[in-house]
C-alpha cells in the first residue's frame, strides 16, 4: 500500500535521486535536478550519480547547484514533490551557510567591452585578489 501524502511506497525504500531532489526543493524543476545529474554536479556517497540512481535512507548527496554546494542527510525516501514542512523531515542539511554578500561579490569583474586593464588597475586587482 503507498502513502500519498508523502510519494513514498511502503514496500519501496528507495528512490530516483533526481526526483528525490527536486521533490525536497534542492533544485526548481525535476529538470534542472536531471540536468545537473548528467553534469556531474550531484554525488551520492562521494560517486557521480546518474538521474535514474536509487537514493536510500542515510545516503549522502552532494549538489552543487545556484553557486554553492548543498550537502544532505536522506532521512526518507521520497519520489513526488512535497510541501516544505514535509521535505524538511525527509533530510538533514549538513550544507556550510550560505556565503554573505560581501563573499559573494566576485573581486576583480571588469565591464563587458571595457577592455584590457592597465597597470594600475591590474595592481588594484591583485591585491584585491590577496586578501
Amino acid at each position: 500500500m503507498a502513502d500519498e501524502s508523502t510519494g513514498m511506497g511502503s514496500e519501496s525504500g528507495s528512490a530516483r535521486v533526481d526526483a528525490w531532489i527536486w521533490s525536497v526543493r534542492l533544485t526548481k524543476t525535476r529538470a534542472i535536478a536531471a540536468t545537473a545529474c548528467r553534469a556531474g554536479h550531484v554525488r551520492v556517497n562521494g560517486e557521480r550519480a546518474k538521474p535514474a540512481q536509487s537514493v536510500r535512507a542515510g545516503d549522502e548527496v552532494r549538489l552543487y547547484h545556484a553557486g554553492r554546494e548543498r550537502i544532505v542527510v536522506v532521512k526518507r525516501p521520497v519520489s513526488k514533490r512535497v510541501g516544505p514542512p514535509v521535505a524538511a523531515e525527509c533530510l538533514i542539511d549538513n550544507s556550510p551557510p550560505p556565503p554573505t554578500p560581501v563573499e559573494a561579490a566576485v573581486v576583480g569583474t571588469r565591464d563587458r567591452g571595457a577592455g584590457r586593464p592597465t597597470k594600475r588597475e591590474r595592481r588594484e586587482i591583485d591585491s584585491l585578489r590577496a586578501r
